[in-house]
């Protein structure tokens, strides 16, 4: 199959066009500690992480699949034109020529949807869709005015059900003191019947400043904190405007997400910090 440069400038081409397929073939190549050809160490310290970070990474079932994620989320730079330049750098040619078919039906398939989704059917103006009215954009949350502005909120909670709790409680001490945040509490705020995907999308990246995100041992099951963390983190590469906020309420059994590992964490199970534990997560809410 031939390679694709003269159809698409591959340094343009972010590393999420890349499969699973693509993505568990490189891991069968960089997993393995090899003494003669550069593993996933050597490619991740090409990317840009630190020591402690590669050590992290270590725990994890396929490094190089999260080593890959996480350098799509940190840097504003990743690209498969960028993948490809750290592979040549740590001389696995092999990879480049052995994957660079599989890689190129992804970049087809990709820039393929990308086009498609930024066409818009044509339509007559009376029933033009492009821009829903409602529920989509309108009509979302209790608050919400059809004749007015939308509801806003400095932050949108991505937790799972099991850790309800410890939302209550963050709402008791983030809106009902002295610091009068507005959360967004998808059980509390969000009106039944529409889309969750399209919902959720729409509240974190136009109606909420921030995301907290709870960590624990269910969230690490949830499909749905899986999609909000990592579409909230496609909107920030690299953490540049700190909109992600990591926190933990309770001790954790299994590895932290190897996606959120460069970003600082609020930490409420250190008895050490607990008094502060509120007041910098405010803080960080509070931010611009």
């Amino acid at each position: 199959m031939a390679c694709v440069d003269s159809e698409f400038d591959l340094w343009t081409i972010p590393p999420v066009a890349l499969n699973m397929s693509v993505r568990k073939k490189l891991g069968l190549y960089l997993n393995p500690r090899n003494a003669v050809a550069a593993d996933w160490m050597a490619v991740a310290e090409a990317m840009g992480f630190n020591y402690l970070e590669i050590k992290n990474y270590e725990v994890s079932k396929s490094p190089t699949e999260s080593v890959l994620e996480g350098w799509q989320a940190r840097s504003t730079d990743a690209t498969v034109g960028k993948l490809l330049s750290i592979l040549e750098e740590v001389e696995r040619r092999d990879i480049v020529e052995d994957l660079r078919p599989l890689m190129d039906e992804d970049i087809r398939k990709y820039c393929k949807n990308q086009k498609k989704n930024a066409t818009p059917p044509l339509q007559v103006p009376e029933v033009d869709s492009c821009h829903p009215r409602t529920p989509e954009r309108i009509g979302l949350t209790l608050e919400d005015d059809p004749d007015g502005a939308p509801e806003m909120f400095d932050a949108f909670i991505c937790y799972c059900q099991k850790d309800f709790q410890f939302v209550c409680e963050m709402i008791r001490e983030l809106e009902q003191t002295q610091y009068k945040l507005k959360l967004c509490v998808f059980d509390r705020d969000v009106l039944p019947g529409s889309c969750v995907w399209t919902i959720t999308s729409e509240l974190i990246e136009k109606r909420c400043r921030k995301m907290v995100v709870v960590i624990s041992d269910e969230y690490l099951d949830s499909d749905a904190c899986d999609f909000q963390t990592k579409f909230a983190l496609s909107l920030c590469p690299g953490a540049q405007d700190k909109r992600l906020i990591p926190v933990i309420y309770k001790p954790m059994t299994r590895p932290f997400p190897s996606i959120l590992r460069y970003l600082t964490i609020c930490d409420y199970t250190r008895p050490c910090t607990q008094s502060w534990f509120w007041i910098r997560l405010a803080k960080a809410l509070s931010q611009p």
